[in-house]
């Protein structure tokens, strides 16, 4: 498993650790950012992403499971639609606000969260359900992972 080769996950509308813009948190519209990346490894059959806030009051909160992405595609477009499976036939897991597809950054008053979104190069097309959580796909990918991206962006609420 050689995660030396970086994705060079992005974003056009943030930067890493600047503020993720407020259409995409639940403050907004909820939509899912536009993330780009670069050519996997050779060997890639699949990307899986994870979207968590590791700052979350009761431990790391998850925003977003997605996974077999085919190995072709090198974005994901703005506003993904909330369905388990997609027609390119990824297929989106279950968020810890139980639904599934993406849940934009929603923390309590204070000091701004992180938002982390982790690009996989894999090896494989999982065998998972539609619907999977992350520790399920963590478990999958376990073996499998060739490559990976990284970005992160803030968002904050103040004390009202």
């Amino acid at each position: 498993m050689s995660k030396n080769h970086d994705l060079g996950l992005k974003c056009p509308y943030f930067s890493e650790g600047f503020p993720v813009p407020k259409e995409y948190t639940a403050d907004g519209q909820n939509a899912s950012p536009p993330l780009q990346w670069d050519e996997p490894p050779a060997g890639t059959k699949s990307f899986a992403l994870i979207c968590d806030d590791p700052d979350a009051p009761r431990g790391t909160w998850v925003h977003w499971v997605i996974y077999n992405l085919p190995a072709d595609v090198r974005q994901l477009g703005p506003a993904m639609p909330a369905e388990a499976t997609l027609p390119n036939g990824a297929r989106q897991g279950t968020n810890d606000f139980k639904r599934i597809g993406y849940g934009g950054p929603a923390p309590p008053p204070g000091k701004p969260h992180r938002y982390f979104f982790k690009l996989y190069a894999l090896d494989a097309l999982l065998s998972l359900a539609p619907g999977a959580t992350k520790e399920q796909l963590l478990e999958a990918m376990r073996g499998h992972q060739l490559a990976e991206g990284k970005l992160f962006g803030v968002y904050g609420r103040t004390k009202g």
